[in-house]
């Protein structure tokens, strides 16, 4: 697609600015009111229609072709995650405690730059095509795709296929990585309080000491991961926070650890949690202490990649020079866009963006994430063919 990348490099500067404009002023979960703001002005400076403050600060921009072919959504995320950022750039950002680390400045700088290019491409289109700038991908429950989907973001028209991108340090720079199928895993938030019967530290045998407790509870959620999951299932499960106690020398009452549970199988899921519940039970029991065992409603459910869109979307992005394609292993990441593939069949991709020679090394969440930007024209560049590909005749 030699036109495509011709034009992309005189957009190029643009959408650079664009994503520097977003990372250094990062908004945290449904309060991306300037990133939409920004966002509803190049879309309509477009010739794109704009409707705002949809499901929150959600915008849907809407190109017609004037056919009455298929309509592909195009998808990315606005939010940044609530880090001190701690790498030295020019454009660095001007919030204290937030950051963009997961690239979703560079997501929305890269589907403004794929609409760029379709709106020159127009006539080229069979159907319309629809851009979803999502809130709150990083909120980890209720998200920003159920509430768009809740305001009809995928309807007027009717969306028959969602595609999106998303920037990953875990693969060079220029490298597009895809799968079809169960991709990415379903992320169930856990909470545990071991209550036990606080005393002085001096005197532990007068007490049931809950912070030992829930040093057995962390190593026995282990054992169900190493001896109780089928180990040929994909299945993580770790605890992130343990809280309890105030002082060096006495014995709270209580501790509560929380942590994330990742499967890709709901025979995998039911089974682990009915696990978690009967060994975190016992081994509470053995010490006497009691325990609250608590999972957040209503996780994100597994991303599936439709397995003929994800074969089509190979073809065209081994198209792109200048880039390779791999086939990607499952990840236990997990990713609020499956709520839109569950209502429009569809597939979503990795961008690469590890270049040892710029410091872009860091992991995404990382306070030190950095993004090699030579990267954001092939990311426009495929998500502007991927519409190319599939908004056709009917």
């Amino acid at each position: 697609m030699p036109s495509l990348l011709e034009e992309v490099k005189r957009l190029e500067p643009r959408i650079i600015e664009i994503r520097r404009t977003i990372h250094q002023n990062p908004e945290l979960a449904y309060h991306e009111v300037a990133t939409a703001r920004l966002v509803a002005r190049e879309l309509r400076s477009l010739g794109i229609e704009v409707k705002t403050r949809v499901g929150g600060t959600g915008v849907v921009g809407l190109l017609r072709s004037g056919k009455d072919g298929r309509v592909v959504a195009l998808r990315a995320d606005m939010d940044a995650l609530p880090l001190q950022e701690n790498v030295d750039l020019e454009f660095k950002s001007k919030r204290k405690g937030v950051m963009h680390a997961c690239g979703h400045d560079t997501h929305v700088a890269m589907l403004l730059g794929a609409a760029m290019l379709l709106v020159k491409h127009k006539r080229e289109l069979g159907g319309d095509v629809k851009f979803l700038f999502q809130p709150a991908e990083e909120e980890g429950g209720r998200g920003g795709a159920r509430p768009m989907i809740e305001a009809g973001a995928l309807e007027e028209p009717h969306v028959d296929n969602v595609f999106g991108l998303h920037i990953s340090a875990d693969f060079p720079s220029g490298t597009f990585g895809i799968r079809g199928g169960p991709f990415m895993a379903r992320p169930d938030s856990f909470q545990i309080r071991v209550i036990g019967r606080g005393g002085h530290g001096a005197a532990p045998h007068k007490t049931v000491d809950p912070i030992y407790v829930s040093a057995q509870v962390a190593i026995a959620l282990q054992g169900i991961s190493s001896r109780m999951v089928n180990p040929i299932r994909p299945f993580v499960i770790s605890v992130c926070s343990i809280h309890g106690g105030t002082k060096d020398n006495i014995i709270p009452d209580e501790v509560v650890l929380q942590g994330t549970m990742r499967t890709l199988e709901k025979d995998t899921r039911a089974k682990a949690i009915a696990d978690i519940r009967q060994v975190i039970t016992y081994v509470c029991q053995a010490y006497g202490a009691r325990c609250e065992i608590e999972f957040k409603r209503d996780p994100y459910p597994v991303t599936y990649n439709d397995e003929k869109a994800a074969e089509r979307v190979t073809v065209v992005l081994r198209r792109i020079k200048g880039t390779r394609t791999r086939r990607m292993d499952q990840r236990l990441g997990a990713e609020d866009v499956s709520r839109f593939l569950l209502k429009a069949p569809g597939v979503f991709y990795y961008l690469g963006t590890n270049n040892p020679s710029k410091g872009c090394v860091a992991p995404n969440h990382s306070s030190r994430f950095k993004v090699d930007e030579d990267v954001l024209k092939y990311g426009s560049v495929s998500l502007a063919a991927v519409a190319l590909e599939f908004a056709t005749g009917r």
